[in-house]
């Protein structure tokens, strides 16, 4: 697994999920991370040093993966930018099927009825 930068990262989360659209998912995971080791944070923590977590950012399409870093500077660009990559290519997902307002009271109306007949 590669690290690599926001904009290469981008770009290659795009044509992943151009390859992906007639066949196939690409899974996207986030994760608060100090990309630090565990001897390194404790010896932060021992000197007094303030600890910075960043954005740990994966992508799998199940054959290849990527991975990227996002500090809090950078986190609003990038969360930008992601968004649009995930709207241009999300167009597969059904839309939801609704009914209209009067078919559904005339629905509601109709089972009342018959749960309770009146006496006449």
């Amino acid at each position: 697994m590669v690290l690599l930068l926001l904009d290469p990262f981008l770009n290659e989360l795009t044509s992943m999920f151009e390859r992906s659209t007639d066949i196939g998912s690409v899974w996207v995971t986030l994760k608060r991370s100090p990309l630090k080791s565990h001897v390194q944070k404790n010896k932060m923590k021992s000197s007094g040093e303030i600890l910075e977590f960043r954005c740990l950012i994966r992508a799998t399409d199940g054959k290849k993966t990527i991975s990227t870093s996002v500090g809090a500077k950078d986190h609003m660009r990038f969360q930008a930018s992601y968004a649009t990559i995930l709207k241009a290519h999300m167009t597969a997902l059904k839309k939801r099927e609704r009914k209209e307002k009067k078919k559904v009271m005339e629905t509601d109306k109709k089972e009342a009825d018959l749960k309770n007949p009146r006496k006449v």
